[in-house]
């Protein structure tokens, strides 16, 4: 199956450069903006996916099954609890750039509740809150980033227990 995969990935890569090839034959004029919005898109992915292969090359050289478990494990309490809401916090860039970081973590032995905290708690967004607090005032951004983060440990709660297999009986 591994080896379906990568293919697969090229096989894509080919379909997608012949596309655009056949469409650059048809419609120049169209095949051009398309890579443009296609390189303007790449520009502003590009820093995220480099922190996030960076973190995730980090995790990988660093973070062995042993110590994810401690910190972010099980046995992690409430360390574990705010580390990932502070990831989440602190994380930026679309969603779906962090979801391979979060898969190898849990892989590694990340609890399943925690990575629903990190995914939750992105909604506070950290260059977003002075602007918030100017349209709202800093007690209603304080008060809405504290009950943020609060309800991203009970989802996570929730969703820990919603994910657990259904046991033996």
């Amino acid at each position: 199956m591994p080896g379906k995969r990568k293919l697969g990935g090229w096989l894509f890569l080919a379909l997608v450069v012949l596309a655009h090839g056949a469409t650059a034959l048809v419609e120049p004029g169209l095949a051009q903006r398309a890579l443009a919005t296609f390189l303007k898109v790449l520009r502003e992915v590009a820093p995220v996916l480099a922190l996030v292969f960076g973190l995730m090359f980090l995790a990988e050289r660093f973070l062995t099954p042993a110590r994810t478990r401690a910190w972010l494990g099980r046995e992690s309490g409430l360390r574990g609890w705010l580390l990932a809401v502070l990831a989440g916090v602190v994380s930026t860039g679309p969603v779906y750039t962090w979801y391979a970081l979060l898969a190898e973590l849990r892989a590694k032995g990340m609890r399943t509740a925690l990575v629903a905290v990190v995914l939750y708690a992105r909604a506070i967004k950290l260059p977003l809150l002075p602007m918030l607090a100017h349209y709202f005032g800093p007690r209603y951004m304080l008060v809405l980033s504290l009950w943020i983060a609060i309800f991203s440990i009970v989802n996570g709660v929730l969703m820990e227990r919603l994910a657990r297999p259904p046991e033996a009986g």
